[in-house]
């Protein structure tokens, strides 16, 4: 691998592009005399959880208000919100989702037939308030932000381009005086893909917008980039980490051939369809027979489990063709059935095969109200963030207006205090190094191990935990840490190694989270 001795310095380094990072680099860049760096790891800078949110995005309709949403948000989150967090969301949210996504970046979200926004409603949202682009809202917003990032000359976009470790002074500067002061983030070292080499990007602030984690996990909705690299890059540095035992499992996923392909939309049962068992005999009302089927998340994600545990089946099926008008299917949920014909599944005269999925990581880097981290000039927003506004357990499409709230706002604070210096010398701030390393990352390692990972997670830390399964998984993931950075520190660097790395460092972050904590709360559940 070569590596370059020259660091590349700019204004802004943003790790991510989906909406946080997306709506962070486009606010920046209103100041023409700042430079932004956004680096995705995918090739496709589209590639992110954002691209896949199928639901929609909080908006404020007709019958709404900041209070009302507050209540639904804390009634979701088990009351264990950030009141401060919340407040923000839902009284700036809405306004912000309109000026940026409606007015500036012309989403087409989906229109009544008098042309007015058509507001639908999710599970455990007490009102219609949900904008949606028919079942691909999130594909439409990353779509405009990519366009819209590719547009403005000070942002450059470093497709195929991976975060490796975050740089701060303490740990990587060559001057010893450096780790007197309060810990800082100067940049970051960043992975060419395509050159295969790391280069050294030095930055005022840094923001992580990095998405979630459920790649740890055997069964996700989340896309391949979803590793949890920038939470692990954010511990190993040193910042601050809270609620990683607050795991959302999605409770509908496509299940074929022993795992889960893709994410089926809440609102397939907010229209109307039921979850059944392989008779097709409804079964939400013996768990939840206040909400039944739109019951919160973590309810309805345990109780498709113990319905599966009970009958020993591998999966539970949605009922749509019995409960919704085939041509309100084909309206509002084109791209699900269009994804299960794929599979030879047709949503309007079949049962769609389900399982829980890991979907939402609810905790992650600390950051307050401004989208600060506990290290001086790093922020992140979005699904790497934990506000608190979620609370233990996310409210549905509450997600994309967090990350769109918390990236403007960490953009904002970053613009009122860019002036100030880097905090260190660049000449102190060495190079990345592995002369002597030849040999290359063994693929057959790192899907072993990466399986590994995923089977621990599921089997131990996955919707019901207990102090046993949970000491057993800090255990295998202590010893399969010990060999990963062993395989680390002696290979050279891909893309995949990278992740290996960091996903080995979320899993355990997140299986100590849930030792600790042992109170059932939102979607921690300990049998125990």
């Amino acid at each position: 691998m070569n590596t370059s001795s020259d660091p590349i310095h700019t204004d802004i380094l943003i790790i991510g592009s989906g909406i946080a990072g997306g709506t962070a680099a486009l606010r920046l860049a209103e100041n023409d005399g700042l430079h932004v760096t956004i680096i995705a790891q995918a090739s496709d800078p589209r590639e992110s959880s954002t691209y896949y949110a199928q639901g929609g995005i909080i908006g404020r309709g007709p019958a709404d208000s900041a209070e009302l949403l507050a209540e639904d948000l804390e009634r979701a989150g088990a009351q264990t919100n950030n009141p401060a967090a919340v407040k923000i969301m839902t009284e700036e949210g809405p306004s912000l989702m309109r000026q940026l996504l409606l007015d500036e970046l012309e989403v087409p979200f989906d229109r009544t037939p008098a042309e007015g926004l058509e507001y639908i409603r999710e599970a455990a949202h007490s009102t219609d308030r949900i904008l949606h682009v028919e079942d691909a809202t999130g594909r439409a917003i990353e779509e405009k932000l990519v366009e819209a990032l590719r547009s403005r000359p000070n942002i450059t976009l470093l497709a195929r381009h991976t975060a490796v470790d975050l740089l701060t002074p303490p740990h990587h500067s060559r001057n010893p005086l450096d780790v007197y002061p309060p810990p800082s983030c100067v940049g970051a070292y960043v992975f060419d893909q395509q050159q295969r080499k790391v280069k050294t990007i030095l930055s005022r602030k840094t923001i992580l917008a990095t998405g979630g984690l459920g790649q740890i996990y055997l069964h996700t909705t989340n896309p391949p980039v979803a590793r949890g690299d920038g939470l692990a890059m954010a511990y190993r540095a040193g910042a601050r980490v809270i609620n990683a035992e607050y795991v959302q499992f999605h409770p509908t996923a496509f299940y074929r051939h022993g795992l889960a392909r893709f994410l089926v939309s809440e609102a397939v049962r907010g229209a109307g369809a039921r979850l059944v068992d392989a008779q097709g005999e409804p079964f939400m009302q013996k768990y939840a027979p206040q909400w039944k089927d739109l019951a919160p998340r973590d309810v309805v994600a345990r109780s498709i489990h113990q319905e599966m545990l009970a009958a020993g089946a591998k999966c539970v099926y949605l009922d749509l063709k019995s409960y919704v008008p085939r041509d309100r299917i084909m309206a509002h949920f084109p791209t699900i059935h269009e994804k299960c014909l794929s599979y030879d599944v047709d949503i309007t005269t079949d049962l769609v095969p389900v399982v829980p999925a890991a979907h939402y990581f609810c905790g992650g880097v600390w950051v307050d109200e401004w989208g600060r981290t506990s290290l001086k000039n790093l922020y992140a927003a979005g699904e790497a963030s934990c506000t608190g506004v979620h609370g233990a357990n996310r409210l549905g499409s509450a997600s994309l207006l967090e990350g769109l709230v918390w990236g403007w706002r960490a953009a904002e604070d970053a613009l009122r205090t860019i002036d100030k210096p880097l905090g260190v010398d660049p000449a102190d701030i060495p190079p990345w190094y592995d002369e002597g390393l030849t040999e290359m990352a063994d693929p057959a390692l790192i899907s072993q191990d990466t399986a590994h990972i995923k089977y621990v997670m599921w089997n131990y830390v996955g919707l019901m935990r207990s102090t046993r399964r949970l000491e057993r998984a800090i255990d295998d993931l202590h010893h399969l840490r010990a060999e990963i950075d062993k395989f680390y520190r002696t290979t050279k660097l891909s893309d995949e190694l990278i992740g290996l790395r960091n996903s080995v460092q979320a899993a355990l972050i997140v299986a100590h989270a849930a030792w600790e904590n042992t109170v059932s709360r939102g979607c921690h559940y300990r049998e125990d």
